[in-house]
C-alpha cells in the first residue's frame, strides 16, 4: 500500500482497465476523452462556456512547465511566485529555465503564505502580471490558503496560476468563483488514477490569449488546448492511452464516492487517525494542526538515533511504504493520507509502528 501523495494505491477496478490497448485515433477514444474533459469541470466547480479542461503527456511537472511556458508572454511580463516548500521552488526552477522573469516571496517551509505579504511585494512590484502557487506544499503537507489570495491578486488584473497538484479532486476548490485562471493537476493525485498525464483547467478568455507563447513544441499547452476543442477530443500527439482509460474508471469512482466533499473527509478521516496515533505513540508532527492539510503528514525523527532506512524497510516489508522528509532543515519523515486507503488501513499501519518504536526507537 503507497502512503504516498501520488503515485497512490489506486483500486482493483481501475487497474483492469488498463489490461486492454486502445488506439488514439480511434472516435470512441476521442469521445471517452472529451468525456474525462467535461467531468474535470465538474470536479472544478465550473462552466465549460468560461473553462476548458486541457491534458498533458507526462508527470504533472510537465503540466506545470507547459502552464509557465504558455501562460507567461515571451516579453514585458513578469511572474510572481510564492514559495514555501520544494514545489514552489521547483517553479522558479522552470521559470529560469524558460528565461522567465520571475520574483520570489519566499516563506518558512513550516510557515503558510499570507494574503499580507504577497500584497506588500505586488505593491513593490507593479510589473508582475502573472502570479504563482502551490494550494497543497507536500514538502510538509501544509495548505496555503488560496481563498484568501487567489480573489485580491485577481482583482489587481493579475493572471493567477495554482498548482493543485495534491489537492484537486481530494479538497474541495470552486475555481470559477475564485477567479483562477489556470488550475494544475496530474492523473495520479486524489482523483486516484495512475501516472502519465497532467491536466489544466484553463479559463478560456485567459488561454484563447496564449498563441505564440510557447517555448516548447510538445509542451504547447494553447496548441494542445485548440487540438482537443478543434479535433473532437484528439490529442496532437501519442496519448497514455492506458493511463486515460484507467483515470476515466477513477473519475467514475469518484462520482459514486458522493463526490469531491466525500473524498475529502475520507482523508480527514485518515489524517486525523494518523495524526493522534503518532502523538501517542511519541512522534511530532512538523506543521501545526491548523494548517495540516489532509494529503500528507510530516513527523520529526523522534530522536537524533532513528534509523530511517531501517523504518522504511521494515514497513516496506509488512505492506506499506511511505516517503522521506522533504523539509530542509528539519529531519522528517512523510505518510499519505489518499488514494484507496481507509480508516482500518491507518489501524494497521499505527499498530506495525508502535510494534517497531517499542524495539527501536
Amino acid at each position: 500500500m503507497l502512503l504516498t501523495p501520488g503515485p497512490l494505491t489506486t483500486s482493483k477496478t481501475v487497474k483492469e482497465q488498463m489490461l486492454v490497448d486502445h488506439g488514439t485515433w480511434d472516435d470512441e477514444y476521442k469521445a471517452d476523452t472529451q468525456e474525462i474533459r467535461s467531468e474535470l469541470l465538474k470536479v472544478a466547480n465550473v462552466s465549460a462556456d468560461n473553462y476548458a479542461a486541457v491534458l498533458m503527456q507526462g508527470s504533472g511537472t510537465f503540466a506545470v512547465e507547459a502552464t509557465l511556458g504558455t501562460a507567461v508572454p515571451k516579453h514585458d511580463a513578469t511572474l510572481m511566485i510564492a514559495i514555501n516548500g520544494a514545489y514552489g521552488q521547483r517553479m522558479a526552477q522552470i521559470a529560469d529555465y524558460l528565461d522567465i522573469d520571475h520574483i520570489d516571496v519566499t516563506f518558512g517551509e513550516d510557515e503558510v503564505t499570507t494574503l499580507e505579504k504577497i500584497l506588500d511585494a505586488l505593491a513593490a512590484h507593479p510589473e508582475v502580471t502573472h502570479f504563482a502557487i502551490v494550494h497543497c506544499e507536500t514538502t510538509t503537507g501544509i495548505l496555503n490558503s488560496i481563498e484568501a489570495i487567489i480573489p485580491r491578486v485577481h482583482e489587481l488584473g493579475i493572471t493567477t496560476i495554482v498548482d493543485a497538484m495534491s489537492s484537486f479532486g481530494g479538497v474541495p476548490i470552486n475555481v470559477e468563483a475564485l477567479g483562477i485562471d489556470y488550475l494544475i493537476s496530474s492523473s495520479n493525485k486524489c482523483i486516484q488514477g495512475v501516472p502519465g498525464f497532467g491536466l489544466v483547467i484553463a479559463k478560456r478568455r485567459t488561454i484563447d490569449r496564449t498563441a505564440g507563447n510557447a517555448r516548447s513544441l510538445s509542451l504547447d499547452l494553447y496548441e494542445q488546448y485548440k487540438c482537443f476543442e478543434e479535433h473532437d477530443g484528439k490529442w496532437r500527439f501519442t496519448s497514455p492511452t492506458h493511463v486515460v482509460y484507467a483515470f476515466q474508471q477513477a473519475l467514475r469512482e469518484l462520482a459514486a464516492e458522493g463526490g469531491v466533499s466525500a473524498r475529502n473527509k475520507r482523508y480527514r478521516q485518515n489524517e486525523k487517525k494518523l495524526r493522534q496515533g503518532m502523538l501517542a505513540i511519541g512522534y511530532q508532527p512538523v506543521i501545526s494542526e491548523e494548517v495540516q492539510s489532509p494529503i500528507i503528514t510530516s513527523f520529526k525523527y523522534p530522536n537524533k538515533d532513528f534509523d530511517f532506512r531501517g523504518f522504511y524497510e521494515y514497513l516496506k516489508e509488512n505492506g506499506f511504504i511511505i516517503y522521506p522528509g522533504k523539509v530542509s532543515n528539519i529531519d522528517s519523515f512523510r505518510i499519505g493520507n489518499i488514494g484507496q486507503v481507509f480508516s482500518e488501513d491507518m489501524t494497521r499501519l499505527l499498530t506495525l509502528i508502535k510494534k517497531y518504536s517499542v524495539v527501536k526507537v
